[in-house]
């Protein structure tokens, strides 16, 4: 698979969501919001009960994709948001919901 090239102004954050972000919608809203936003990446539920995104865009689309998954969809309780920013790749062409 090709890689799709890289924007010069493309930014990336791997961010991971602990507390209640299981079983209340989080990754397709996650999803819905970073189409939105115009990002490119995917987004997880863990084994530990965490969720986990890698969005990958314009850096004000990362940024509220960041800022939103502080406080999650409706239903969901986060006790913790690490975000770790990361070079960007262009690996990925849209945004999925992995499972």
């Amino acid at each position: 698979m090709r890689a799709r090239p890289v924007l010069i102004m493309s930014t990336r954050v791997h961010i991971v969501v602990a507390g209640r972000v299981q079983g209340v919608g989080f990754r397709f809203e996650c999803r819905r919001l970073a189409i939105q936003f115009g990002l490119q990446g995917w987004v997880k539920n863990r084994d530990d009960g965490s969720v986990e995104i890698v969005a990958e865009g314009d850096p004000e689309g990362v940024k509220q994709m960041t800022d939103w998954a502080r406080k999650g969809p409706f239903g969901a309780v986060v006790n913790a948001c690490r975000t770790i920013p990361e070079p960007p790749t262009g690996e990925c062409e849209s945004f999925d919901v992995r499972f």
